[in-house]
């Protein structure tokens, strides 16, 4: 067992680490080295809090710990880079319910404390956190039960959520928007009992007024989720990363976990701001997000599709890019879905070594989790200063021979600025048709996953180059010079 001053320390280069961690992944250079300090400092963190004072059980925790790290390893490998998104929501969950059964069982060691104090009983039975809520005096026990409160309701409502949002990114739940009658009263009268349940439970009521929050909150993250659309889902799944961190740090407060507390707060506070760059790369408000979310009402009816979508094979792509002296990429989740990330690089290098100005044009949420597309292409060894950001490239497309559009829909929609009817009006899009050329590489003449028409389609300098993402790119290989 460790000394307190080694646990205290080791908090502290932990905390520093997660710093270098997040400080780092903001730049794509950086984020290898990133990622392995986010690792070593959860190692840090994980077996200085294990084997630290007051920690006892090791013959249970010890094959846990490596249960978990092996399920752990086994999900790893099998996921793909693609499905990337879905774990991440996955993973949120367990955080949520993590934060539940802590939260339920510090209350019941409370109890213990406290009907172990009324009759003057010994501790020495009790746990290591019944030895620790034992230290309390009676005004931070109620603390402590302020903590149980926000921990069993931010976890329970994240854990629901993250399940939802896992199904939705999955395809295993419909990705439009649903409600059950009665909309969003449903959620403000849960929230109304939830906040009477914190109420009774603070004022002496039994251990069955948390199990009754824990449902309500259950509810809540469930229906949340479900009445909002799939073109919100980054947004989604970066609230639910910011409350997972919450959530967290409630556990943090109720284990008296100073890591852990730190920790959590990062989580959170990152989560929180990478939500709003997301809203307003959308031009969203963040509650609107949350209460709405598109494919819903708009203010009318939205605009006509006017023309027709002509199709192109891939010797007519092949031939526009063969003469174009500039060409913008523009992937999306459709490049994801297909796994073209390096056929699309494999593109790209012939193209770039025949002598063309070859970049990315990447939009803040494209994809279904921010960086996606960003991570794929470096996956697929793109190089990173020809993948830009959409800021950096608009003004780039009127001079542009060739835009090639992977699958994307939302993004690259007009509509966001031309029709104010639209779910997306306002909403910053890559302006791709003002190229000389655009074609866009999709399955198929949907809507796609908001279910939102796009009018760049119908336009006189696109075609559409129908077939899966990775197939068509795969066509054009062999017919560039």
């Amino acid at each position: 067992m460790l000394g307190q001053g080694f646990v205290s320390a080791a908090a502290i280069a932990a905390s520093v680490l997660f710093i270098l961690s997040l400080g780092g992944l903001s730049n794509q250079e950086k984020a290898k080295r990133a990622v392995w300090y986010g690792i070593v400092g959860m190692a840090v963190a994980v077996f200085f809090t294990a084997f630290g004072p007051g920690i006892g059980g090791y013959w249970w925790m010890i094959p846990m710990m490596l249960i978990g790290a092996g399920v752990g390893v086994y999900v790893a490998g099998k996921v793909d880079m693609t499905e990337m998104p879905q774990l991440v929501a996955a993973l949120h969950s367990f955080v949520g319910l993590a934060a539940v059964f802590v939260a339920w069982s510090a209350d019941l060691e409370r109890r213990r404390v406290m009907a172990a104090r009324a009759i003057d009983a010994s501790m020495e039975e009790f746990s290591a956190f019944a030895a620790l809520v034992a230290t309390k005096a009676p005004d931070e026990l109620m603390f402590l039960q302020v903590e149980v409160v926000l921990g069993i309701f931010i976890g329970a409502v994240t854990f629901t959520g993250s399940v939802i949002a896992f199904g939705k990114l999955a395809g295993k739940v419909d990705g439009k928007p649903r409600q059950l009658p009665g909309g969003h009263m449903l959620n403000a009268g849960a929230a109304a009992l939830s906040l009477l349940m914190a109420i009774l439970y603070l004022n002496g009521a039994g251990f069955w007024t948390l199990l009754v929050l824990a449902a309500l909150a259950f509810f809540i993250g469930y229906h949340l989720i479900m009445g909002i659309g799939g073109a919100d889902m980054p947004v989604v799944v970066s609230m639910l990363n910011s409350y997972s961190g919450w959530a967290a740090a409630a556990i943090g407060f109720t284990l008296s976990n100073d890591l852990l507390i730190v920790t959590g707060a990062l989580v959170g506070s990152s989560g929180a701001i990478l939500s709003y760059i997301m809203c307003k790369a959308m031009n969203r408000n963040f509650i609107n997000v949350i209460l709405g979310g598109f494919g819903g009402a708009t203010a009318g009816e939205a605009a006509e599709m006017e023309g027709e979508q002509i199709s192109i094979d891939a010797g007519g792509v092949a031939s526009a890019l063969n003469d174009a002296d500039s060409v913008i990429i523009v992937p999306g989740y459709g490049m994801a879905v297909a796994q073209a990330q390096n056929a699309v690089s494999e593109l790209t290098r012939k193209l770039r070594a025949a002598g063309k100005n070859v970049r990315f044009g990447i939009h803040p949420v494209a994809g279904r989790l921010p960086g996606h597309m960003n991570v794929l292409l470096a996956e697929a060894k793109v190089p990173y200063d020809i993948v830009l950001e959409m800021d950096e490239i608009n003004d780039d497309f009127p001079t542009t021979d060739v835009v090639i559009v992977i699958g994307s829909n939302d993004i690259v929609n007009p509509a966001a600025e031309d029709d104010p009817n639209s779910p997306i009006a306002g909403m910053p899009v890559l302006k791709v048709w003002e190229s000389k050329q655009v074609f866009v590489c999709k399955r198929g003449q949907g809507t796609g996953y908001s279910g939102i028409e796009n009018p760049l389609f119908f336009k006189e300098n696109t075609r559409m180059f129908y077939g899966d993402a990775r197939s068509s790119i795969d066509s054009l290989l062999h017919l560039i010079d």
